[in-house]
């Protein structure tokens, strides 16, 4: 890409910031300490191996980047023409770039060859720009890059998803590459190392050893101090209890706020890859507290973070004992046989199979179902698509095998990954490089309580709806009962976000089809959670609104009013509109289910 393409101004003559001056003896000392600091991170990071645990996925996961990376190459460089294409390409930029440089070093005004986005904050330090050589440094990284992503992109040939694998390899790689992330190509890094005369390099190795021995051998970045948030104090803090428990969940019945609440309870059906409290994670941010003080009888799923015992449990086992086990429970708490569901993310799915299921054997004890950030049909499904195919789910499977579980960190690495720039190198930059502490941020606390996933469920997770797309072909068998969306009448309501990568608004979009009622489709701002915990009271994102979904998602973008604000009061009238009768409010525990304890259980706080 040519600077006239993106629109660059010339480079102004800017005066070079200084670099303080180091205190050579403490220079050394801290060089010595922050050497004590880097072999005891090296310690724990080759204690498994010394107990004879290799890494295998690792080993597996460079040689799938190498054989799909490799793939790439050989569609270029096989073909004499296209080889010489490509060469021409970076070969052409890099010369552009070298002239400009020499021009630089002589005084003269030039045109940037390339230019990063003005939203990446990776090159915001005055010298990368008004410093020649890390100019030079930056501009080369992004020619080189793009040409990266040139060449996959416009690579003949390619099945879609290795194009798709091979896209993210080039994210992961070009991230991990950056000079912004090394002390040596990163001007800002090198002032702030002198100016302390490498204190923040011992400060930041500690706290890599400290990350590296909390992973078991494996680096596990922090991304918020933990230190200030306790779940059940100032996260999962709305009040309630637990109503009902087994094996894999804790019912828990919230506190009503109101005289009077809507005859209908409310059971939310969280992600059993997170914790729950995504929907209570403090007073400003919790959509189960804001749901109750509006006047519904809520209950929460609280899944068991599971371990060994619960290698078995599968698909069905987490509709039985966890959607129709709190139905029962509900029934028995409040006397009404019907409720209103709310199901989050891969929760969404597990309700939707479970109406199918319903509906297959006459159950309408499910009146009406909201689904957020919801896939039933995978065809246009997310970035978490990469990771699986028939050799990558073998490999999941056999890592499974001996624990009887996916471990947590294995699922917050791939959301992390999904987003390397924004997850992963600022904070090691920030952590390790500058050796500040992350600042507290509770959506990144929550982002770090990883939960782990029973082996089975996992699997059949994995294999019906990402690999094989089961649920919206009527072709998902469970409990020997063959699932149809279609006879699902019950009325939906269908949040997507504007800007997820794991629930594309295209993939929402398209799964509105497979039901057999009424569908208000609903489009709100940002992304997988943002967009979601959008609280009325400081609402950052707007939504949309345009019935059902009908012909493309682009004619009924266009077609669609938009609403400044949260999504959340438009739910409500929905909710309100299937029925309003009210009664008086229900107290928690005081009735046929006596409090087993108060929110928010004892599960939530068991750590992966």
């Amino acid at each position: 890409m040519t600077s006239s393409e993106r629109g660059a101004a010339p480079t102004a003559k800017v005066p070079v910031a200084e670099v303080p001056v180091a205190d050579m003896e403490a220079l050394s000392r801290n060089a010595g300490l922050m050497t004590e600091q880097f072999s005891r991170a090296l310690a724990a990071y080759a204690k498994p191996l010394e107990e004879g645990k290799p890494n295998a996925a690792l080993a597996e996961s460079v040689t799938e980047v190498v054989r799909t990376l490799g793939t790439v190459a050989e569609k270029w460089f096989t073909d004499p023409q296209k080889a010489m294409e490509a060469q021409s390409l970076i070969g052409g930029q890099f010369l552009a770039l070298w002239g400009s440089t020499l021009q630089r070093m002589q005084g003269e005004t030039v045109t940037p060859v390339a230019l990063p986005d003005p939203k990446d904050k990776r090159f915001a330090a005055p010298e990368w720009t008004t410093n020649p050589v890390f100019d030079f440094l930056k501009q080369g990284y992004l020619i080189t890059t793009r040409w990266a992503e040139i060449m996959v992109d416009e690579a003949e040939g390619l099945d879609d998803h290795t194009r798709a694998k091979a896209q993210f390899y080039v994210r992961q790689i070009s991230g991990a590459m950056s000079p912004s992330n090394f002390l040596a190509t990163n001007p800002e890094l090198l002032r702030e190392t002198f100016r302390e005369n490498g204190a923040n390099l011992v400060r930041g190795m500690k706290m890599l050893a400290e990350d590296v021995e909390a992973g078991g051998g494996e680096l596990r970045v922090r991304q918020t101090d933990p230190g200030q948030f306790k779940v059940g104090v100032n996260m999962a803090s709305t009040p309630g209890e637990v109503i009902f428990r087994n094996d894999l969940i804790e019912l828990i019945q919230y506190a009503p706020q109101t005289e009077t609440v809507l005859k209908r309870p409310l059971l939310i059906v969280p992600p059993w890859i997170n914790k729950f409290y995504i929907l209570d994670l403090n007073k400003d941010k919790s959509y189960i507290g804001w749901a109750v003080a509006q006047g519904l009888t809520v209950f929460v799923i609280s899944w068991v973070n599971p371990d060994a015992r619960h290698a078995s449990k599968d698909f069905e086992s987490y509709m039985r004992e966890g959607v129709f086990s709190a139905l029962e429970a509900i029934e028995q708490a409040t006397g009404e046989r019907q409720v209103s569901a709310v199901g989050y993310c891969v929760g969404g799915t597990l309700l939707a199979v479970s109406l199918a299921y319903m509906a297959a054997v006459g159950d309408d004890r499910i009146a009406s179902a909201t689904f957020l950030t919801t896939q039933v049909d995978f065809t246009h499904a997310g970035d978490l698509k990469v990771f699986v195919d028939e050799a990558q789910i073998r490999s999941i499977e056999a890592g499974m095998k001996d624990r009887g579980y996916l471990e947590g960190a294995k699922m917050a690495n791939a959301f992390n990954m999904l987003r390397p720039n924004d997850l992963i190198w600022p904070y090691v930059v920030n952590n390790y490089l500058k050796g500040k502490a992350p600042l507290p941020f509770d959506l990144l606390y929550w982002n770090s309580d990883a939960t782990r996933m029973p082996a089975a469920n996992h699997s059949f997770y994995l294999r019906n709806c990402y690999l094989d797309n089961k649920l919206s072909r009527g072709e998902m068998v469970l409990g020997n009962v063959r699932l149809d969306l279609g006879k699902v009448t019950a009325p939906v309501f269908n949040l997507a976000t504007r800007e997820d990568h794991i629930a594309p608004a295209l993939s929402v979009f398209e799964g509105c089809r497979a039901f057999g009622g009424t569908v208000d489709y609903v489009l709100a701002g940002s992304g997988h959670i943002a967009g979601v915990v959008n609280p009325p009271a400081k609402p950052k994102y707007q939504y949309w609104t345009g019935g059902p979904a009908y012909g493309s998602l682009q004619d009924w973008i266009a077609a669609a009013t938009e609403h400044p604000g949260s999504w959340w009061p438009y739910w409500l009238s929905w909710l309100e509109h299937q029925n309003n009768e009210r009664v008086p409010a229900r107290r928690p525990g005081g009735g046929v289910l006596p409090s087993l304890g108060a929110a928010p259980g004892t599960y939530v706080l068991e750590k992966a």
